[in-house]
């Protein structure tokens, strides 16, 4: 009676915490527990391919290194006539005289000795060094750069709210993103794709841009320009800027962005805040530059280029531009999750209606109903009423495979619901090997409740590793599997350990129950 006891107890348990987390997906909206969430190919959503451009992730390396190699050799006054990158990924630097050559080489294997020297020569006493990264490193970048992609692209997509987006890599430089349910795709596309390069830069007012725009740019000047979106007519309007390429602050500094509302014009703003080394800096940039015009760059276009009128601490600042909300909330989202280390470039898009989602899970409904009934018919046919246990264990396995897949807020796919029909099969497996164990116990003409001990005993270790066999190979699908293939291993892995529980404790639960309680005398098997 005791071993009775603490088995109800435990299907009683299991039973209603399954119960529990299935009723949201009978759509009670007030119930407080999710509903089961369903993949890109039942609920319909996007699905994409990027291509992160590596290329540009070295050429930006390249000249981050360029700069320190200027700033150093103005640090340590070694004379120069230029310092520049060349094919985008080497640095080109010359020099004159043999004083400087040799301090630039003694320089160089002291700050820079993982730098490569490519080649070497000399021309009127002029010395020419072309420099690159080594295979090596150069691999390293690029594989980073995918990499840092992946990671800022899932935190962009997690604060944009889609439940269970499914994001991986696919080769060298590519990324797969599913995202079930998303109606927005021009939005999620744009979040995406956005670089999200935050720059401070100075306005360049010693010069005109009128002539620049002619083709007369200064050195170390570019044009940069600032589209602003009339909210009523829907045009765009270009104003161009003269913009130092220095670059004063970039986002890599900011600890947070938020959409606020400016009370005056009732206008939203993304405002943004610096961690303490980036307000320092930020504090330094307004006070030596007050009076001048600091241009809020991002993916190189200006979002704003107000005048500096005081120095500005407290390590805050705000982009200001013709925003809608979505448009500001979007931006924000994308400054928190960080910069884009490289462009990406969409290869592949499909959208995926919700209408053929409906009809995958109608026809998998289906299945699992015509596969269920045809088992549970089979059953009793054969066994009677103990088929009718089987076919009872089978429902409730059914119902903590829905129940464990709400709970751990899994993913349900077409292929999820295949890997349910073969579970229906593997329950009754667990218990045709019992029962005809208890039929041989029966035929040496041992009592019913001897035949059942004596059945439950000799087939436990059998089922057990029959399923742990199935369970491990599961395992492994969900852990090296892609999206549809990790869909099957879910449901197949709760289908294995549901099937466990429900053959051998729900089912000898109910046998127990006749036997000991009612006093059964002959088992209908």
């Amino acid at each position: 009676m005791k071993n009775i006891s603490w088995k109800l107890i435990l299907v009683i348990i299991v039973v209603i915490a399954a119960v529990i987390y299935i009723i949201p997906s009978m759509k009670p909206t007030w119930w407080p527990h999710k509903k089961i969430n369903l993949g890109l190919d039942l609920q319909g959503g996007m699905h994409l391919v990027l291509e992160v451009d590596t290329e540009k992730a070295l050429e930006s390396t390249i000249e981050r290194i360029r700069l320190e190699i200027l700033n150093l050799l103005k640090k340590e006054r070694i004379s120069f006539l230029s310092v520049e990158r060349v094919n985008g990924s080497k640095i080109s630097v010359r020099l004159q005289g043999e004083d400087n050559s040799n301090s630039f080489e003694q320089f160089l294997s002291k700050e820079f000795k993982d730098l490569r020297v490519v080649s070497k020569s000399t021309d009127d006493g002029v010395l020419s060094i072309v420099l690159d990264l080594p295979e090596e490193e150069t691999n390293n970048i690029k594989k980073l750069a995918t990499s840092q992609a992946l990671e800022t692209i899932r935190n962009r997509i997690d604060q944009f709210g889609v439940s269970e987006p499914d994001i991986r890599h696919q080769g060298e430089k590519r990324i797969l993103i599913q995202l079930p349910g998303i109606r927005d795709t021009q939005r999620a596309k744009d979040l995406i794709g956005k670089t999200a390069l935050l720059e401070f830069k100075l306005v360049d007012e010693a010069h005109d841009v009128n002539a620049a725009k002619k083709g007369n740019i200064p050195p170390g000047s570019e044009i940069l320009a600032q589209i602003t979106k009339n909210l009523e007519t829907n045009q765009e309007i270009k104003n161009y800027f003269l913009i130092k390429k220095q670059t004063l602050l970039t986002g890599a500094n900011l600890t947070d962005a938020r959409v606020q509302i400016d009370s005056q014009f009732n206008e939203p703003y993304v405002s943004i805040t610096f961690d303490k080394k980036g307000g320092r800096t930020f504090a330094k940039i307004t006070e030596e530059n007050v009076k001048k015009r600091l241009a809020i760059v991002l993916d190189d276009h200006v979002y704003s280029a107000p005048v500096i009128q005081e120095k500005i601490t407290g390590g805050e600042a705000r982009i200001t531009g013709s925003f809608t909300l979505e448009e500001a909330k979007d931006l924000a989202i994308a400054l928190r999750a960080g910069a884009l280390p490289a462009p990406v470039k969409i290869l592949e898009e499909r959208t995926v209606g919700p209408s053929l989602g409906a009809d995958s899970i109608n026809k998998g409904l289906v299945s699992v109903y015509v596969g269920g009934i045809l088992v549970a018919l089979f059953m009793i046919m054969y066994y009677k009423g103990s088929g009718l246990i089987a076919d009872f264990a089978l429902i409730l396995n059914i119902i903590l495979i829905a129940g464990g897949l709400a709970g751990f807020q899994a993913t349900l796919t077409l292929p999820g619901i295949a890997g349910i029909i073969l579970t229906i099969g593997m329950a009754v497996d667990a218990n045709i090997l019992i029962f005809e164990r208890i039929r041989e116990e029966l035929g040496i003409g041992k009592t019913p409740r001897a035949a059942v001990d004596a059945g439950y005993n000799k087939a436990t270790l059998t089922i057990l590793d029959a399923n742990v066999t199935t369970l491990i190979a599961a395992l492994v699908l969900f852990q090296f599997g892609t999206g549809p293939v990790k869909g099957f291993a879910i449901t197949l892995s709760l289908g294995v350990i549901a099937s466990l529980f429900t053959s051998l404790i729900m089912t000898r639960l109910v046998f127990d129950y006749f036997l000991i309680n009612r006093k059964v005398k002959i088992l209908s098997i």
